[in-house]
């Protein structure tokens, strides 16, 4: 918690344009809070030096799990090719199969990583979600934006509705594929997973705030939730100078620390007695701000996809796809964080329908199933 403060204290103590101030004054502050209370002053895993509460592991049957379905389960794992997978329940974890502690890229998932920040910096003020892109000075490489692209909020990003059809970087072809027309929609009226929005996110992140994307998710996100293997060298800036100025974000991480993250969702934000992202926050993102298929109850919030009690496997919820067999799901209703990981360093990919069905199959484990 004190590093967090000394975090939000430089933060608010120096405007955003005195950014070299104010990170010589963190990390000057963050090294002498280390050092003083004996911590090793390094960039090493957090977990040996924060007061977190540990994640127990627990038997399946101490938590109410079946583990003859879960052989089951792991049965159908090892079928597909998972990497690793853990699940947990009343905070402990019940399921953990694989190589939970090797970092593969998240893909994906770094954008419900990108929107803890952005709750925790649109509390303090310095984020507003109602700025538009022209506001903001935002724009692109030729063809520039246009009048009324720029006329975006961040709002709008954050839910994938900007109407900003620029190329972008980590980009796939098939998202390539789907994207619009340039101007085809103008702002808040159309939903596309746009990876145009998410990465200009993380370009305003650093504008407003001043401070460094994987620098502050490890002191704002990581070291609070005693995450045993992220390093700030555990993220990287992805340029694609040819279609946009706009870097993705990639973050490496191992599943044990995802199954952290998800859980500090679950928990509404709150970890060791401590508001880490505000519960409003959460409760914004992990709402639907487009139907993507009403019949399946599938929508899209801010950053996350929603599930409603219609999903056939389970639910409701809310969770994050990454590409090639990334999956972090969180069941707030059943109490359980689910993870899935796949070596897509090896190319070594997961379907998505197969992922859904082994969590399924981890939900229905449950013996009073």
């Amino acid at each position: 918690m004190l590093r967090r403060l000394i975090a939000r204290w430089s933060v608010r103590r120096y405007p955003p344009t005195n950014v070299n101030t104010r990170r010589a004054h963190l990390h000057l502050f963050a090294w002498l809070l280390a050092c003083a209370g004996g911590l090793a002053c390094s960039d090493g895993p957090v977990a040996a030096v924060v007061d977190v509460d540990s994640l127990e592991h627990v038997a399946p049957e101490e938590v109410g799990f079946s583990s003859v379905r879960l052989d089951e389960a792991r049965a159908f794992s090892d079928e597909i090719g998972s990497a690793a997978v853990m699940a947990l329940h009343d905070n402990k974890v019940f399921v953990s199969w694989g190589n939970v502690e090797t970092k593969y890229l998240a893909h994906s998932i770094r954008k419900p990583l990108l929107s803890s920040m952005y709750g925790i910096h649109v509390e303090t003020g310095e984020i507003d979600t109602t700025m538009t892109m022209a506001q903001l000075g935002i724009d692109d490489y030729p063809p520039s934006l246009t009048e009324a692209e720029k006329q975006a909020r961040v709002a709008h990003l954050l839910r994938s509705r900007s109407g900003v059809y620029h190329v972008a970087a980590a980009e796939t072809q098939s998202m390539a594929n789907r994207r619009p027309e340039r101007g085809s929609h103008p702002p808040d009226t159309y939903y596309y997973y746009n990876n145009w929005d998410f990465n200009a996110l993380g370009t305003i992140f650093t504008q407003e705030t001043g401070l460094k994307i994987f620098n502050t998710f490890k002191v704002e996100i990581a070291e609070p939730l005693g995450m045993e293997d992220f390093l700030t060298t555990d993220g990287r800036l992805y340029y694609d100078r040819e279609k946009s100025m706009h870097p993705a974000y990639h973050f490496r991480i191992t599943a044990r620390d995802m199954a952290r993250f998800g859980l500090l969702y679950l928990r509404k934000g709150r970890w060791s007695g401590e508001q880490i992202v505000p519960e409003e926050w959460i409760t914004a993102c992990t709402t639907a701000h487009s139907v993507l298929n009403a019949d399946l109850g599938v929508g899209y919030g801010m950053l996350w996809s929603t599930l409603t009690d219609d999903y056939p496997l389970y639910g409701p919820g809310f969770y994050h796809f990454g590409y090639g067999g990334h999956m972090l799901l969180v069941l707030p209703e059943d109490d359980l964080v689910i993870v899935h990981r796949a070596d897509t360093d090896a190319r070594l990919y997961v379907a998505s329908q197969d992922i859904r069905q082994l969590a399924a199959m981890i939900v229905n484990a449950r013996t009073s199933n």
